[in-house]
């Protein structure tokens, strides 16, 4: 894998941490954000918004089924960006 996909996994990845308060060694690419992370709803638009402003994309709500976990997330937002 190139450095610039590194960097972006490890930018979502931080940016999922610090959206739900956890620690980046308790996250896995497969880790459910709602199941294994008690997050909620409110949480899941504040890591889309976190990840538009950071990438400069729109992200669509309808999307937010998808964005799960850290591969999830990763899927949607190279979709918005065209990576």
């Amino acid at each position: 894998m190139s450095s610039v996909h590194e960097e972006r996994v490890q930018k979502i990845k931080e940016i999922v941490c610090d959206v739900l308060e956890i620690e980046e060694e308790e996250v896995t690419e497969t880790s459910l954000f709602k199941e294994d992370h008690s997050a909620d709803s409110l949480r899941s638009i504040e890591i889309l918004a976190n990840l538009e402003k950071e990438f400069h994309v729109t992200i669509d709500q309808s999307e937010l089924p998808r964005m799960v976990h850290l591969k999830g997330v990763y899927e949607v937002v190279a979709e918005s960006a065209g990576w």
